[in-house]
């Protein structure tokens, strides 16, 4: 027996100890998404994220200011500017020696003297007039303190069109998750409880359904759409996602159903209900555990999407959802990273907030049926 307790002991510790490396692996990302979220765009493209806290090495390029619009001080023409916020160690004329010189030494070139400051701030001089229309190139290593901002998120939360799409997400979502669940409910009510032909087939090409791609479906659903006449709107994206979604949910939704006391269910036959009046006064109320569970799934899918928004409902201004705007708003070349860690944690504020409302319903709409089936 001692041993037995040891070997339950020692599974004990490496379940816990596997479940929190999953909780770091997921947790880890995130948080490093929110600090760079709060950092400017240069130290997000010099150093990653677990740097934030310590001062950054960049390395900089600047042109110097025209040659021609040299000032003559004491006998002295002069070309004054910075390079860059920070601390300057070395400094170059050359791409190939880009840290040929310390910061306070000179370098020559043309009959010109280069100095670079450890401020930043450099000075060009000649006995000469200086002549040409372009300034001296100056390569700078300079070593930045850590700089925190929400400049990323004021760009995103006020952008314009940012409103609309909020409200358009807001249009899409909520119809596209309250629809699927009231037809698989009853759905899976009849699959539970309800003897007819072709039952048991029936469950079984839901379960295949789960595993269709759907890209594979949006261009004939699309062309379905335009031959009876829905087109690109609301109404077309909800049945979209209304059809996407319903094999999980009858699937989900009857697992639980079914694992229902058979005996409430019969006492309320015996009583004279009906099927309608068993799925509305008893099933129902007892299943919100599930609804719930279904409902945080779709909510997430559907806020998230982009794909089937896209394909759906188009990309007029006025028809933007919010994963459609943000991605305006970063470019097509995806270069703004400080833009797209604020605008992930944007967008997530509402399903956040969505999960930890129905949070405690999820693992028990899950589990339920795990155990016994029909």
């Amino acid at each position: 027996m001692d041993n037995i307790a040891g070997v339950n002991s020692r599974l004990t510790w490496t379940v816990n100890i596997a479940v929190l490396a999953l909780v770091i692996l997921w947790t880890l990302p995130t948080f490093g998404l929110l600090v760079s979220s709060f950092r400017d765009r240069d130290q997000i493209a010099t150093s990653g994220w677990w740097t934030a806290m310590s001062a950054s090495e960049q390395n900089v390029v600047v042109r110097a200011a025209a040659p021609d619009t040299a000032e003559l001080i004491d006998g002295v023409y002069v070309l004054t500017g910075v390079v860059g916020a920070g601390e300057t160690s070395h400094f170059g004329i050359s791409s190939r020696e880009p840290k040929a010189f310390a910061a306070g030494e000179i370098a020559e070139r043309n009959g010109a003297r280069i100095t670079v400051e450890t401020d930043g701030t450099y000075r060009i001089e000649s006995n000469e007039p200086m002549t040409g229309s372009r300034g001296t190139r100056i390569f700078a290593t300079i070593t930045v303190p850590p700089v925190f901002t929400i400049d990323n998120y004021k760009r995103v939360l006020f952008s314009e069109g940012i409103g609309r799409s909020f409200l358009n997400t807001l249009t899409v979502t909520i119809p596209a998750t309250i629809i699927p669940i009231l037809v698989a409910a009853f759905a899976a009510y009849a699959l539970a409880w309800m003897e007819f032909p072709g039952r048991a087939l029936l469950v079984a090409v839901i379960v295949g359904l789960l595993v269709v791609p759907l890209q594979m479906a949006l261009i004939p659903l699309l062309k379905l759409h335009n031959i009876v006449g829905l087109g690109k709107g609301y109404m077309g994206i909800w049945l979209a996602h209304t059809g996407f979604g319903l094999p999980l949910a009858v699937y989900l939704l009857r697992n639980y159903i079914v694992s229902l006391p058979r005996e409430v269910i019969e006492s309320a036959k015996v009583d004279g209900a009906t099927d309608f009046q068993i799925f509305r006064r008893i099933v129902l109320p007892l299943s919100f555990p599930a609804l719930a569970s279904f409902a945080i799934f779709q909510f997430l899918w559907v806020w998230n999407d982009l794909l089937i928004a896209t394909v759906f409902l188009g990309n007029t201004e006025s028809q933007l959802v919010m994963t459609g705007q943000l991605r305006e708003l970063l470019g097509s070349r995806g270069g703004d990273w400080e833009i797209l860690a604020s605008s992930a944690f944007v967008s997530i504020a509402v399903p956040i907030f969505v999960f930890f409302t129905l949070q405690k319903y999820l693992v028990r709409g899950l589990l339920a049926g795990s155990v016994k089936g029909g």
